[in-house]
């Protein structure tokens, strides 16, 4: 066994090349990872990432309307402007699709069209039904999605066909797309319970053979479906759960190149977020995901969480709007009445407050102790502190001084907040209270007992309406 030494420093190693603070933290990866395959050598570079054209495509208005009950047209055109801006001018955003069935399902892809925004561009979502694509030519898509399924559990228990009467169907509507100058996006449902060798690769084959001689803008996408959430981001786990061997096969044995694969999961084990980047690493250009998860059952990779993963693999912003995420959250709060979950990373209300003493006192005396990166910068949510009898005196100062907006020598110390600090612990030892101290008691008790700055907050906000009187 190596034995190590001690290296004593006086400057802290605080890793800026993978903290930067400014933005997210980056992935620095170290050397392509191996794996045999029917025998053979395979290897995965997720450096490759860095010079790919990876992005988002959104299904907020299809897959995510199946999880709740169905947004307004009014609702749906601001979402989508939203997402125009988040997504930037490059279209990291690059796609949303949407439902067709019924009268306002047409209505919002039309209001939303009316926008006249580059990005995200508008497609639509099928079923592998000669009828249903009459729906897409009539609404004058470029391209749909077309729903394949490809385990025998849907193709036996759920069609009741056999697998060649799937194929044929499969491959006659998406034949019938392209034939209409419609680019057809097959996806492949519950392909981690399919027969990979005996049924998706030759449908997938077959796909390609008829995509020869298209232009390349035409040529057929393939998106990957885990249904059940049952996919794993291990190479060396068994076919079909292994993401890596999976997304190797369609690449280098079908000829699918990165740019027409796409991912679809599931979080039904909690592995959504894990196995969509996985798919990104491993060479799938596209990552379909959703408005703070919200997909049917267990939901879809979080659209909000995928763009800032994208900006840690891309080790930049590349025109991506991060703020807009709080404005869609609080959207959601205050408009749609669903919030995301107080704690919801990056988009909760609480997700960057802290209510530990200790935690505070880190956050006093340099906030990158206890921020995942700069969250006031990058999401316009400053940290916070939500006063218990757990805070201490540190939590108390913190949040005094936000609330003063006092900077570098003029905050004010622990012992100038002592006197608030004794009034909180009295409410819980004395009082018997068991919930948090509100905003509003906290700026009654600075009001008593730092009246002097106390009123000059209160003259700043009166000359700057702007100054928001909470932290």
């Amino acid at each position: 066994m190596k034995e190590y030494e001690l290296v004593d420093i006086t400057e802290p190693e605080l890793f800026n090349r993978t903290f930067p603070h400014d933005l997210p933290p980056f992935f620095d990866f170290e050397k392509p990872v191996k794996e045999s395959i029917d025998g053979r050598e395979v290897e995965y570079d997720p450096a490759s990432v860095l010079h790919r054209d990876i992005h988002l495509t959104d299904t907020t208005f299809r897959d995510g309307q199946q999880a709740r009950p169905p947004y307004t047209t009014e609702q749906t055109v601001r979402i989508f402007e939203m997402l125009s801006r988040l997504g930037g001018k490059r279209g990291v955003v690059r796609q949303s699709e949407f439902f067709l069935y019924t009268k306002r399902d047409l209505k919002n892809v039309e209001a939303c069209r009316n926008l006249g925004l580059d990005y995200p561009a508008i497609t639509g979502w099928i079923r592998a039904q000669p009828g249903e694509l009459r729906k897409v030519r009539d609404m004058q898509l470029k391209e749909t999605g077309i729903l394949t399924s490809c385990s025998d559990y849907h193709i036996f228990l759920k069609q009741a066909q056999t697998r060649r009467e799937a194929m044929d169907r499969y491959l006659s509507v998406a034949g019938s797309a392209l034939e209409a100058g419609i680019r057809p996006r097959c996806h492949l449902e519950d392909i981690t319970r399919a027969d990979i060798k005996g049924f998706v690769l030759p449908f997938v084959q077959a796909l390609e053979k008829m995509s020869a001689g298209v232009p390349a803008g035409m040529k057929v996408k393939i998106r990957l479906c885990d249904t059940m959430g049952f996919g794993l981001p291990y190479p060396n786990v068994s076919e079909p759960r292994s993401i890596p061997k999976l997304i190797w096969r369609i690449r280098e044995e079908c000829g699918i190149e990165g740019n027409r694969l796409e991912w679809h999961g599931h979080n039904d084990f909690h592995r959504v977020h894990a196995n969509g980047i996985c798919a990104w690493l491993c060479g799938a250009d596209a990552l379909n995901t959703t408005l703070f998860g919200f997909g049917e059952r267990t939901g879809n990779p979080p659209l909000e969480g995928a763009l800032v993963e994208y900006v840690s693999l891309k080790r930049d912003l590349n025109g991506v709007n991060l703020p807009v995420i709080t404005e869609l959250a609080r959207y959601y709060e205050n408009t749609i009445g669903s919030p995301p979950p107080v704690n919801y990373p990056f988009t909760g209300r609480d997700f960057n407050t802290t209510r530990a003493g200790i935690h505070a006192g880190g956050l006093r005396k340099n906030e990158r102790i206890y921020t995942v990166f700069d969250t006031n910068r990058l999401l316009n949510l400053p940290p916070k502190v939500s006063i218990t009898d757990k805070s201490g005196t540190d939590g108390i100062a913190l949040w005094v001084n936000e609330f003063l907006g006092l900077r570098g020598k003029n905050r004010v110390s622990r012992s100038r907040v002592a006197p608030i600090q004794r009034w909180v612990m009295n409410q819980y030892e004395k009082e018997g209270r068991n919930t948090a101290i509100s905003e509003e008691e906290l700026e009654e008790q600075v009001r008593i007992n730092i009246p002097l700055l106390y009123a000059e907050r209160v003259k700043s906000q009166a000359e700057d309406p702007g100054i928001s009187s909470r932290p």
